[in-house]
């Protein structure tokens, strides 16, 4: 089972816990306040490019549906019921008020739903920016970087329009740099869980990472500093479980009670891709340079493999096979939203992958509002006990 928050992290947890559930978006509001004038803008998952929103002297705020928090009432007006949950509930925040705070909304391309939500944002809020960000599939530097170079040149104009600075290229270097360093603290955080998983639960993890949705980048990680720092020295005991990485769960979120779940069905959690966009680009970028060809650069050849890009019919078997060895892992667990076409017509391919490697997996599907998850506890408890008793992994 999970091990609480010991000492002077229970307070740390709590905050984060109620910045990455906060609907009403209330950190954003007093950002604005003392900020007048500069532009807050949401973007969808997996990627968006904050640090030109950062460097215009906006703030970017990561908008990921309601979850299990929220009941939905008109955002299922507008969607059909064989598509997944994620876009009902951005509805229904935007319809009830809650996003009035934001001066526009990107949609990368992630799926056709996506697209779709994107020009129904248009008809049901004319007065917002609206950015169907495309992000090219084609990663040549001729073709697909000259194209993505345009989309950011468009949206460093939209930012203007809204009361944002154009940004000199000093700006976008400083902006680069703020996100590198969070993009660094994040993935050492990942490395004390790989190393020690008692240390850092996933479920506590999660909520210190995904509270970076809501704040400036500069005090998400003077808050990933201070958990790194607590979380050391906090006196943690190991268990018996079993290390998996969990896969699928890229772009809607799964609730954080199925997170805890798999923590006490004995399964620690050492990869997964949740919150994705915040750890989407490996490494930190050179913007010695252009710093907007550096920022192109790092998206064309920095960034994870996912399922919203093609990649061979190997390579993101072959890649996911590298994580599962490089975090010790021993099995892997796909979690897949319901309706997910993405993460499911990927799946057959990434589990042949395993099967070549020999590393044991099961799936299971979610909704963001999933409520019940006695059947997923059973399942990840059994696979857990299985991979104890029988695996070669």
């Amino acid at each position: 089972m999970t091990v609480p928050a010991a000492g002077d992290l229970a307070p740390l947890v709590a905050r984060a816990e109620d910045l990455a559930f906060d609907l009403e978006l209330r950190s954003v509001r007093a950002w604005r306040s003392a900020h007048p004038g500069a532009p807050a803008i949401g973007y969808l998952p997996v990627w968006a490019p904050r640090e030109l929103v950062h460097a215009a002297g906006g703030i970017p705020v990561g908008i990921l549906g309601g979850g299990d928090r929220i009941e939905i009432i008109k955002g299922d007006a507008c969607f059909q019921s064989y598509v997944c949950h994620l876009p009902r509930s951005v509805i229904e925040l935007g319809l009830s008020g809650r996003l009035d705070v934001l001066d526009g909304l990107l949609f990368p391309s992630i799926c056709d739903v996506i697209r779709n939500l994107s020009g129904m944002w248009r008809l049901l809020f004319p007065g917002k920016l609206v950015r169907y960000l495309d992000l090219p599939q084609n990663f040549d530097p001729a073709v697909g970087g000259v194209f993505l170079r345009g989309e950011f040149e468009r949206l460093q104009d939209d930012l203007v329009e809204l009361g944002g600075r154009r940004p000199s290229d000093d700006d976008l270097r400083r902006s680069i740099a703020a996100f590198d360093e969070n993009r660094a603290l994040l993935e050492a955080l990942h490395d004390l869980r790989r190393r020690e998983p008692w240390r850092v639960p996933t479920s506590e993890l999660y909520v210190v990472a995904r509270a970076g949705c809501v704040l400036p980048v500069e005090e998400h990680s003077a808050l990933l500093r201070d958990y790194l720092a607590r979380v050391g020295a906090a006196a943690r005991a190991p268990l018996d479980n079993a290390r998996v990485v969990v896969v699928g769960a890229f772009c809607e979120q799964p609730p954080l009670d199925l997170l805890r779940t798999l923590e006490r069905a004995g399964c620690y959690v050492v990869g997964d891709d949740f919150l994705l966009g915040a750890r989407f680009l490996r490494g930190a970028i050179d913007a010695r340079g252009d710093p907007l060809d550096a920022l192109v650069e790092a998206y064309l050849h920095q960034s994870v493999a996912h399922a919203s890009v093609f990649c061979a019919e190997r390579e993101k078997g072959e890649e996911l096979v590298r994580d599962v060895r490089g975090s010790g892992a021993e099995g892997v667990l796909f979690a897949a939203p319901s309706f997910c076409d993405p993460a499911l017509l990927d799946q057959p391919m990434l589990q042949a992958a395993l099967d070549r490697a020999r590393v044991p997996h099961t799936s299971f599907k979610y909704s963001e509002n999933t409520g019940q998850f006695q059947g997923i506890r059973e399942q990840a408890g059994t696979f857990a006990d299985a991979i104890k008793l029988w695996s070669e992994a």
